[in-house]
């Protein structure tokens, strides 16, 4: 049966940061995500998540300057020892909040850049992150994003992400893989969810187009979650989407979901 996680980055946005907390468990999730803790301290999270009984299955990594456009850091030679810090601070947040797995987001290839030389920062970069978690008890995650809504983005394939957890080589390194971003780039979303399942940590959701609720475009989730129980996916499922009106009235998916619906 499919387990779903609020993104709390993208759901109950009408209400500030720390009281969606409780609205996700209000809703009936029993797990959230998001994408950065860092803003709060880890304390007041760890409060909130007890408070309303919830798990914290995933955060990402420092990621650079949000606000001003940079989408990850991971790829860029320049920032090697931010992103070491940043992998100290994330760690520091996971052994607060109980967190098992931590997203690393590659970073944007700037304009006239090498592409071998991001490419072997980001490994670098990676299995530095992965043996650093792997002291700690943690997994790392790599994710792929689409190019259309993020122009530029160094890792953007299944294919390519996977060749670069190989070159990799750490066997807590994993791939994160949001069905959103993967139909936006290449399609063949269950066969590639049956090929690769013992390497996919973490599996998140939007339809498209929009990036909004389940049963709103193209994509046949009722498939999808019959499918990934049947190929014996155990993990969360994270909802990281945009609702298409309030959070709530939009959950009516779910339920069906939960229940197996598409079978």
């Amino acid at each position: 049966m499919p387990r779903f996680a609020a993104n709390l980055s993208m759901l109950f946005t009408e209400a500030p940061f720390l009281e969606r907390f409780g609205r996700a468990a209000a809703a009936g999730f029993e797990a959230v995500e998001f994408l950065f803790p860092y803003a709060w301290p880890a304390a007041t999270l760890r409060e909130l998540l007890d408070e309303h009984k919830l798990r914290l299955v995933l955060h990402n990594l420092p990621a650079g300057d949000w606000d001003a456009g940079e989408r990850g850091i991971a790829c860029l030679p320049e920032r090697v020892d931010e992103f070491r810090a940043g992998v100290a601070t994330a760690l520091e947040y996971a052994r607060v909040l109980g967190v098992g797995q931590l997203n690393c987001l590659a970073g944007k290839a700037p304009a006239g850049a090498d592409p071998a030389v991001l490419r072997a920062t980001l490994v670098a970069n990676l299995r530095y992150a992965a043996a650093e978690l792997e002291r700690a008890g943690c997994q790392l995650l790599i994710e792929p994003i689409n190019t259309f809504d993020i122009p530029g983005f160094l890792v953007n394939r299944s294919d390519q992400a996977l060749d670069i957890l190989d070159e990799v080589g750490a066997p807590n390194a994993f791939l994160q893989y949001d069905i959103y971003h993967a139909q936006r780039m290449e399609g063949e979303l269950a066969a590639t969810l049956r090929k690769h399942l013992a390497r996919i940590a973490h599996v998140q959701i939007a339809d498209n187009p929009g990036r909004n609720e389940p049963g709103s475009g193209e994509i046949h989730y009722p498939f999808l979650f019959a499918h990934l129980d049947r190929i014996g996916y155990t993990g969360w499922i994270g909802c990281e989407y945009k609702p298409a009106a309030a959070t709530e009235a939009g959950l009516g998916w779910m339920p069906a979901a939960s229940r197996g619906a598409g079978r």
